[in-house]
Order: structure tokens, then C-alpha cells, then sequence
């Protein structure tokens, strides 16, 4: 059993343009003569990685705290891909899966510099797919995202954003990407891992 930690650092993390990033304050340090080393931190639900609900898009869809955790916890497969991803790769990357592990074809990782066309998370929306993985910030175009979102936030499919999948091969493994139980959010920042043979 191997595990994979696909999950960025957080103090070190990629944010998004705009958001604010995560800081670190140093409330209690044993080197300077405290009883005790204690860290505060502030982020944005968004940065590194992390995990979007449908309430990012949608004004009544479903909080952080509201979705079933097996849509971050189960079989999953790894999908290389570079470029946009079309309709046609979206349903190839599908096939795939489902070929290697129809309980890996709910929750897709797609692994390389990809971005999730209009067209492709129609058919991920369609697919009754639980989550979609990326390894960029933002699943769809980034100065454009409303759109991937809306089509796949409003068919439940949960998003996991921000991912490092470099020394992972493309196959099946066991996700498990918990978010932070934050409740009436948006998103939340999770630490991500893929276990394989």
C-alpha cells in the first residue's frame, strides 16, 4: 500500500487571483520563553486545496457541512490530460474509468495543465459523477469559471480543486478528501491523499 498526499501546503499555497491568502500568526513560542509553541492562521475556504459545495454558485444549493461524505471518501480514478477537455475527452475519460473501476467512475481526478470546457462538465454533469478533480485553482477557465461551475455545482457534483497529482500514474486508487466540517460554507480547505498498491 502506497499513500499519496495530493494536497498543497498551505502557508506555501497557490491562491487564486484576488483571494486573499492564508497567514500565520505565532501567539506562543517555547523559543522565546513560552510554556508552549501555539499558531493562529486565517485563509480563504479556496486556497490550495480544497473542496467547492454547490452554495459557491448556487444561492440554495448545498453548504460544506450538508454534503454526504461519500462524495469525498471512496474509489477514484486518475486521468491524465493537457489542455482544454472537450466533450469527447470528457466521455473517453469516463469509458476509462468505468472499464477499470465502475466505483472509481464516480469521483474523476484529472491530472496535468487541464481545463474543464462547458461542453465536458455537461457531460460530467450528466454522468452521475460525485466529485471532479483538478490541479489548477479553479475548475473551468480562470478569467470565465461561472459557467463549469453552475453546470456542475447544480448537478451536485462537488469539486476538489487545487490537487498535486505529479507522482501519481493514471489508474484507480481510494480518495479520501474530507473537507473541514465548516458550517454554511462554500468551500473548505481538506488534505487530500490517494491510496494505491
Amino acid at each position: 500500500m502506497k499513500i499519496y498526499d495530493i494536497s498543497q501546503e498551505v502557508f506555501g499555497c497557490e491562491v487564486y487571483p484576488g483571494d486573499p491568502a492564508p497567514e500565520k500568526k505565532i501567539l506562543s513560542s517555547i523559543g522565546q520563553g513560552d510554556l508552549y509553541n501555539l499558531t493562529s492562521f486565517s485563509m480563504c475556504a479556496h486556497n490550495g486545496t480544497h473542496v467547492d459545495a454547490p452554495f459557491h454558485f448556487i444561492k440554495d444549493g448545498k453548504t460544506v457541512d450538508e454534503i454526504d461524505l461519500e462524495a469525498f471518501v471512496g474509489m477514484a480514478y486518475v486521468a491524465e490530460h493537457e489542455g482544454i477537455v472537450s466533450a469527447e475527452d470528457a466521455v473517453q475519460i469516463l469509458a476509462k474509468a468505468k472499464e477499470h473501476d465502475p466505483d472509481a467512475a464516480s469521483r474523476i481526478l484529472i491530472k496535468g495543465n487541464a481545463e474543464v470546457s462547458l461542453e465536458a462538465a455537461e457531460v460530467f454533469a450528466s454522468s452521475n459523477l460525485l466529485l471532479l478533480g483538478n490541479e489548477s485553482q479553479t475548475v473551468g477557465p480562470e478569467n470565465a469559471p461561472m459557467a463549469v461551475h453552475v453546470a456542475l455545482l447544480s448537478a451536485e457534483v462537488v469539486l476538489l480543486e487545487g490537487i498535486r497529482l505529479h507522482d501519481v500514474a493514471e489508474g484507480v486508487y481510494f480518495l479520501n478528501a474530507a473537507p473541514l466540517n465548516l458550517a454554511g460554507a462554500d468551500g473548505a480547505p481538506c488534505r487530500a491523499i490517494l491510496v494505491g498498491d
